[in-house]
């Protein structure tokens, strides 16, 4: 196992501990609480709803607005509830799903609410 800090700014190996209990990057001087970061990047896999409650793989969820779907001649009404949902962190339509009379689709999250 490797002790090496990367950098969160550049991703550079060459990592040193500075005062403070700071890290500090030797290739762009970029200097951070190594504690903070790991903290942030567990927050940052987490998607939120539209009222900030966090969703898991499973949940049930509610459309909160008529969403437009392209090629359908109807929208997804405002109160549709959506079953077992999959979250994909790395996209921007980040909930996929199966909507009755629509198939499978992908959603934002902005646009549900937890069920």
């Amino acid at each position: 196992m490797s002790d090496t800090v990367l950098c969160p700014k550049c991703s550079s190996e060459f990592t040193y501990p500075s005062e403070n209990n700071m890290m500090t990057c030797s290739q762009c001087f970029y200097e951070w609480n190594p504690e903070e970061t790991t903290a942030e990047s567990s927050n940052e896999k987490k998607i939120l709803d539209s009222n900030g409650n966090e969703l898991q793989d499973g949940d049930s969820v509610v459309v909160i607005k008529d969403l437009p779907v392209k090629g359908a001649p109807k929208p997804v009404k405002a109160g549709t509830k959506v079953k077992n949902i999959r979250l994909r962190p790395d996209s921007d339509h980040n909930i996929d799903c199966k909507i009755d009379g629509f198939g499978s689709m992908a959603l934002k999250s902005e646009f549900v609410k937890k069920a």
